[in-house]
């Protein structure tokens, strides 16, 4: 491509902002950084020129500005699963994008780019219906998708990427197409799971479940009691049916007063529950965890559907972070004690580990194929640390503290979506989110459909890359 001159770019960019009814934010100027920003701030963007969406036409007027530049395109809506800094290119923001549609007869959502998913689960909570959302609702709903969504039914349901019916998407030639099971069927495959790498979702419609209330919630028990706790678990969860989800988390508590009484400045272990069924039930299914001890704190109850952000209870708060994740082969006695020391009520608190119950549904193939692999893991190690001015290098250091202590248990494998954060973009540690066959077919796909890899300020498949 030959080099434009200035009086071109400003021509370019003058023909841009006619064309488009969102903002566009140039280095510099008011609203920039605020644009730029997002939720996981360990990484700082520096694009040429950012583009405020609203609608999908504004993204087809933007990729075909970088298309015709030479430009890279970053994707942002809420900056939950930062990656890669956009340095030098045009950034997307969808965060305006926020219009969604239940349809109750259906039982589908239609949702645009920048939908959070608070927004739908209260509109179709109305219709006593559930989307299959993740455990934090503020995050977006497509990004959350795209990369496989493993919530609070998902052992029942299976991942969010097995329930969308269509997908609208800019390619890199900036053409708005549609994908589904008839129709650019590569894509649709690739898009459900292989997330942002091959072209701006705009919208996509997914399957609502017909969910009005769980018996839901969290037991708190003091650090004192975790090896029981823990111990009980591993035990406890080796039975329980398909319909009933759950994870526990170590985490040191701060003494504020955002945080309940009975909890604060403990060191706790959350033990968060979703059962669809009658809370008769769920109380008896879960009554071996109550009898481990005296919880500090009890919050399972029967809940509105639209009440599920209380499970988790994840801060909503914006900061740095570095996140490590892998599935883990088995949640063996050795395997609770290896985490004990790593993130029990001895160890510097420096890493929260979370381990999430797999299997059930998300064990099964959907019906419709997609790219979501390693279905048969039975747990999710998700660990978690804030990145304070002067801690990287300890956070560095306890992180791979973790993957050795860990190592045993390790399968080699990770899950897209809780690839969140700087630790994990190199493509090799991409690839081990895929199967080899799936990865094979991924790259086809990438070379067909962005063979200069446009899309690349994210867990990148690269098109040209060496497939052993």
């Amino acid at each position: 491509m030959s080099k434009k001159s200035p009086r071109d770019s400003a021509n370019s960019l003058e023909k841009l902002t006619r064309a488009i009814n969102g903002p566009i934010f140039l280095p510099g100027q008011q609203g920039y950084a605020e644009e730029v920003d997002g939720f996981d701030q360990s990484v700082v963007h520096r694009p040429a020129v950012v583009v405020g969406a609203t609608s999908a036409a504004d993204v087809v007027a933007a990729v075909g500005y970088a298309r015709d530049r030479g430009l890279g395109v970053a994707v942002q809506n809420t900056g939950h699963g930062v990656s890669v800094a956009a340095d030098n290119a045009l950034m997307i923001t969808t965060r305006r994008m926020v219009d969604f549609h239940v349809d109750a007869l259906r039982q589908t959502a239609t949702i645009s780019a920048g939908v959070r998913w608070q927004d739908v689960i209260g509109a179709a909570a109305k219709h006593g219906l559930a989307p299959l959302n993740g455990s934090a609702s503020f995050v977006g709903a497509v990004s959350y998708v795209l990369g496989g969504g493993i919530g609070v039914l998902s052992r029942r349901y299976g991942y969010a990427a097995d329930h969308v019916r269509w997908i609208d998407v800019v390619t890199p030639d900036g053409v708005l197409r549609r994908a589904d099971p008839t129709q650019n069927t590569d894509l649709f495959w690739a898009l459900r799971g292989g997330k942002g790498n091959f072209g701006v979702v705009t919208a996509l419609e997914v399957d609502l479940l017909p969910v009005e209330r769980l018996y839901g919630g969290a037991l708190f028990f003091d650090g004192s009691v975790a090896p029981d706790v823990l111990h009980t678990y591993r035990r406890w969860v080796a039975d329980v049916p398909d319909e009933l989800s759950s994870s526990f988390c170590m985490v040191p508590l701060p003494d504020v007063p955002e945080v309940p009484e009975a909890l604060r400045g403990r060191h706790v272990t959350h033990v968060r529950l979703s059962y669809l069924g009658s809370p008769e039930e769920g109380a008896r299914l879960i009554e071996p965890l109550r009898q481990v001890a005296e919880p500090l704190l009890d919050t399972v109850r029967s809940l509105p559907y639209d009440e599920v952000n209380s499970i988790h209870n994840d801060p909503p708060t914006p900061g740095s972070f570095y996140i490590n994740t892998f599935q883990l082969s088995e949640l063996a006695p050795d395997t609770v004690e290896a985490l004990l020391a790593l993130s029990g009520p001895e160890s510097d608190g420096r890493v929260i580990i979370e381990i999430r119950h797999l299997g059930g549904a998300l064990a099964r193939p959907p019906e419709t194929p997609n790219a979501v692999a390693h279905r048969d893991a039975p747990f999710q190690l998700y660990a978690a640390s804030v990145l304070n001015p002067g801690s990287e290098a300890d956070v560095l250091s306890a992180h791979a503290r973790l993957v050795d202590v860990m190592a045993p248990w390790n399968s080699g494998y990770r899950t897209l979506n809780f690839m969140a954060g700087v630790a994990h973009t190199d493509p090799d540690d991409v690839r081990q989110a895929f199967t080899e066959e799936a990865y094979k077919r991924l790259v086809g796909i990438k070379l067909a459909v962005d063979p200069d890899n446009m899309f690349r300020f994210n867990h990148n498949i690269p098109p040209r890359r060496r497939v052993r």
